[in-house]
């Protein structure tokens, strides 16, 4: 008996080799799992469920197909994917779920969410995402032709990795005290997210209990997972995305 948890493959089609790690993770991974939560950036950008895409259809083929043999998929959307719909979710047999939920997890409760709400030293993305995740402005952008959202999409990928240069390490991960209140918010004293691209599992004392903060890392040369089995005990993996 376990739960998986991924984040940030940022799937594309000039990555084909991502593709196919995750393709096989999910016949020899996922397959044998309760279920699999994905936590956000599971594609490098998204312009509409209406866009026609090879790699949208192939990803939702296996998530359909992971669904159909008894292994239910829970998506929360990141920063890259914030757009994706109602309409791939019913492709893809996937259960779209708020940008932060606690769940039980063999007895625990455990919260969840993409981890970029957590970097609070960094103001001005903490701005420009409220900005485009206001409901009307995503309307307003869904509505324009195809051709042009692909532009602004590219155009906004080039300014935030110029942005990302400038940046301290410390504006690019968690704010301690964001986490903190958000364990307490919840009132639980385990959380698993993604963003930073930072693996790792963090203590941290609160209220005079030890908490954990689980990290997924980012897909590039490696996958990386958290597995929790029935006995709570947590790990995280990371393997190579191609045999040798």
């Amino acid at each position: 008996m376990t739960t998986l948890f991924i984040a940030d493959l940022h799937l594309s089609e000039n990555e084909p080799a991502i593709t196919a790690g995750f393709l096989a993770f999910l016949q020899r991974e996922a397959i044998h799992a309760d279920a699999l939560y994905i936590l956000g950036d599971l594609f490098e950008f998204w312009i509409g469920d209406d866009e026609p895409n090879t790699l949208h259809t192939q990803v939702a083929q296996a998530l359909s197909e992971l669904h159909d043999k008894g292994v239910p998929c829970y998506f929360i959307h990141g920063n890259r994917d914030f757009l994706i719909g109602k309409r791939f979710a019913k492709q893809s047999k996937m259960t779209l779920l708020p940008e932060e939920l606690v769940i039980d997890v063999y007895g625990e409760k455990i919260l969840i969410l993409h981890g970029d709400t957590l970097c609070s030293d960094d103001p001005g993305y903490l701005r420009f995402r409220k900005y485009i995740r206001n409901p009307l402005i995503q309307k307003i952008f869904l509505s324009l032709p195809l051709f042009l959202r692909l532009k602004i999409a590219n155009k906004l990928r080039r300014q935030s990795k110029l942005s990302n240069r400038t940046k301290s390490s410390v504006m690019m991960d968690v704010n301690q005290l964001a986490v903190i209140k958000k364990l307490q918010d919840h009132n639980v004293i385990y959380m698993v997210h993604g963003h930073t691209h930072r693996p790792a599992i963090h203590d941290l004392t609160m209220d005079g209990q030890v908490s954990k903060r689980a990290v997924l890392g980012a897909w590039h040369d490696t996958g990386s997972v958290f597995k929790i089995d029935a006995d709570n005990n947590i790990e995280l993996i990371s393997f190579p995305l191609q045999e040798d």
